[in-house]
């Protein structure tokens, strides 16, 4: 049987560690729950295309990809959309009518994890 070692890539490491960290701290579920979803193996990892984060979120809201946002379908709503990866066209697409943000980012900006949603 192969031994399970986790991501190998040291930025998404540090982010998975400090995550773990946040979580403990201040006794938050969320950033535990990104942290073990970071934790999986790429094949395994959570995508998400545009329209199902447009169907699923209202305006002014926060949805998070532990994952990577595709750029399939259009967004309508006045979103911020954090996410570990973006593709190109999916960032375009999302600033031009939301705000597209790193996990690390949403981490500094709301600590306390309130009014995000979780998508993929």
């Amino acid at each position: 049987m192969v031994k399970r070692t986790g991501p190998q890539n040291l930025e998404l490491k540090e982010l998975i560690n400090d995550l773990k960290i946040l979580g403990n701290k201040n006794n938050i579920n969320l950033w535990k729950r990104v942290a073990m979803d970071l934790e999986m193996s790429t094949r395994a990892r959570r995508k998400a295309n545009i329209y199902k984060i447009n169907e699923n979120t209202r305006d002014n809201e926060i949805a998070l990809v532990p994952g990577k946002v595709l750029s399939m379908g259009d967004l309508t709503k006045k979103i911020t959309v954090a996410a570990y990866q973006f593709s190109e066209n999916a960032e375009e697409k999302i600033n031009a009518v939301g705000k597209a943000i790193s996990i690390r980012q949403l981490m500094k900006e709301n600590p306390k994890g309130k009014r995000i949603r979780i998508i993929g």
